[in-house]
């Protein structure tokens, strides 16, 4: 049986009138219809979005940034002890290092904090920070959490400790009494760019320090480090946190891209000598879904200080040893993540048609995986799922929800059942005390069919532009390279092609379709992923979508669909 075919929307086509407000730029027609379909209506806007360094924001703009800058800096003057106090996910961990790395390269006496996943959970917690105090800590500095944390910053200034909030999550209603909070996301801050990723948060904290050592350092004689050091931790945390590549994240993620092809980082060498990379050939694909599940095994199943501490590191000696560990752990986590999704998917299969959110929980459900779970059954079944690992007393839980359901906002409506939660519109997580986990779940049931009463909740193809294979050549492969990095926000564009005939087709792999298709006039190869059932159904002709793919075989360059999607043509 073929694959269930998704709802393609594909864009208008853009009037003759626009073509010509752009031809003063020699755009590609093609090029300038993916153009607007992201909103990009004007010569000057194209001009800005393709030389992105024009959405670079001063930090200082930022709310909290010059409070925190002076405060940290008379920390540095008085030698007090400063701790960075991160997440556990690739976004923390990047975070913890590039904050780090520019205190103490500015004389601070700083010191990492990432809490065990299981024994401490998500964001801050008093005990961690009494524990600080009594080794001499006199600021806290969170990166990527503590926006929502409130009774453990009002403990933590309680008990002597100036805390620096800096994180990219969606405040509550109520901020945090800190000393000084950096979030782009709260109401009183003026900066452009709200979508930072938390390590693009701590970046920034990163430049004003550096440019306030710049003006008057703190201690003479000494080399900072430079922005351009710490710009491939950011692309790193920026792509794997899945925070829109639009404005000041793309501008960032392609300056880590060039560093990351060069990197001088121990850690991240082993890294891609791990993954079988090839340091020229990386791109946001290339943390998406090979470097960033790596670093994020360490948190998931084990410690994330082994994450922290590969991208810290300055020998390769080490670096070899814990990206060897970090091998091993990720392999786990991928057996882990195929056996508990597959009880997952056993347990809401019957009834996943009729439900607008699956909700599945599971003592066996191992806390650093449940995101993956929620993940992999939202992308199979086109809902907003929930995971859970049951504890003794207390849940854990992540959700991932799909564009039509905000996620975060669903659990701001069932805080009164929660401990704790926080997130973003498409994933979240939260704890809740067992005796409430019946009613987080029928709650949040009854929010999704409330909410997604007149959605159909069929998954959608965004398609750009319906193109003949002759207008698919390599001037248009060269000119998307322009529109790179892509990712959530800044997706790669989509094409369709109509009425090709299939001059070949055979199954490679385990359930992936090899094609040769043609119009009579051109020929191109294709490939379809995780679509081998199609070949013994396909039609003599075929509508594809697909994104388009510049290849090099045997030393000769060629072009290939990278098909999202199959249907027959239309007779007639």
């Amino acid at each position: 049986m073929p694959p269930k075919t998704k709802r393609w929307q594909i864009a208008p086509r853009v009037s003759s009138l626009v073509q010509a407000r752009f031809a003063s730029r020699q755009l590609n027609p093609l090029i300038v219809q993916i153009l607007y379909n992201r909103g990009i209506t004007t010569p000057e806007q194209a001009d800005a979005f393709l030389s992105p360094d024009s959405f670079v924001g001063n930090p200082f703009q930022l709310h909290g940034m010059n409070e925190s800058v002076e405060r940290i800096r008379r920390a540095i003057r008085a030698g007090e002890a400063i701790a960075v106090y991160g997440d556990f996910d690739v976004d923390g961990v990047t975070a913890t290092v590039l904050l780090v790395q520019t205190l103490l390269s500015i004389g601070a006496k700083a010191k990492p904090y990432i809490p065990h996943r299981i024994d401490e959970g998500y964001g801050l917690n008093k005990e961690a920070l009494q524990q600080l105090k009594e080794q001499g800590v006199g600021v806290v500095i969170t990166v990527d959490c503590g926006v929502r944390s409130l009774p453990e910053i009002a403990f933590g200034k309680q008990i002597g400790l100036d805390m620096i909030v800096t994180d990219h999550h969606a405040p509550g209603d109520e901020m945090p009494d800190a000393f000084a909070v950096i979030n782009p996301k709260q109401l009183l801050c003026k900066y452009p760019c709200k979508e930072l990723s938390g390590a693009g948060v701590a970046f920034k904290l990163s430049q004003a320090l550096l440019l306030a050592d710049s003006q008057v350092p703190i201690i003479k004689g000494r080399m900072p480090i430079t922005e351009d050091a710490l710009v491939d931790l950011v692309a790193l945390g920026t792509v794997a946190d899945l925070v829109p590549l639009t404005g000041e994240n793309r501008y960032l993620v392609q300056r880590g891209l060039e560093k990351l092809r060069q990197s001088e980082r121990p850690g991240i060498q082993a890294l891609m000598r791990q993954a079988a990379i090839k340091p020229e050939a990386i791109e946001a694909g290339s943390i998406g879904y090979t470097l960033g599940p790596r670093l994020n095994a360490a948190g998931r199943l084990e410690s994330a200080l082994m994450a922290y501490h590969l991208l810290a590191t300055q020998y390769p000696g080490e670096a070899d040893d814990l990206a060897r560990k970090l091998e091993e752990t990720n392999r786990e986590r991928q057996r882990l993540t195929t056996e508990m999704t597959m009880k997952a998917r056993d347990a809401v299969i019957a009834s996943a048609e009729s439900e607008r959110l699956l909700f599945v929980a599971a003592p066996e459900f191992p806390e650093g995986i449940v995101g993956l779970i929620a993940s992999r059954l939202s992308e199979e079944f086109y809902r907003p799922a929930v995971a859970v690992h049951q504890g003794e007393e207390e849940s854990r839980g992540s959700a991932r929800s799909v564009p039509e359901f905000n996620i975060v906002t669903a659990l701001d409506q069932c805080r009164d059942l929660l401990v704790r939660h926080g997130g973003h519109a498409m994933a979240a997580g939260f704890t809740v005390r067992n005796e409430n986990l019946a009613a987080l779940q029928n709650r949040l049931k009854e929010i999704a069919t409330r909410d997604l009463a007149q959605s159909e909740l069929v998954l959608t193809l965004n398609v750009d532009a319906e193109a003949t294979l002759s207008e698919i050549n390599f001037e248009v492969a060269k000119a998307l390279l322009q529109l790179a990095p892509f990712g959530y926000g800044n997706r790669e564009p989509i094409f369709v092609s109509r009425g090709l005939m299939v001059r070949e087709a055979r199954i490679v792999g385990t359930d992936h379709l090899k094609l040769l298709l043609s119009d009579g006039q051109f020929v191109m190869d294709a490939i379809a992923f995780r679509q081998g059932s199609w070949n013994n159904s396909l039609p003599p002709r075929i509508d594809v979508a697909y994104q388009l793919e510049a290849q090099v075989w045997n030393g000769k360059p060629r072009l290939q669909m990278n098909v999202k999607d199959i249907k027959p043509t239309a007779e007639g």
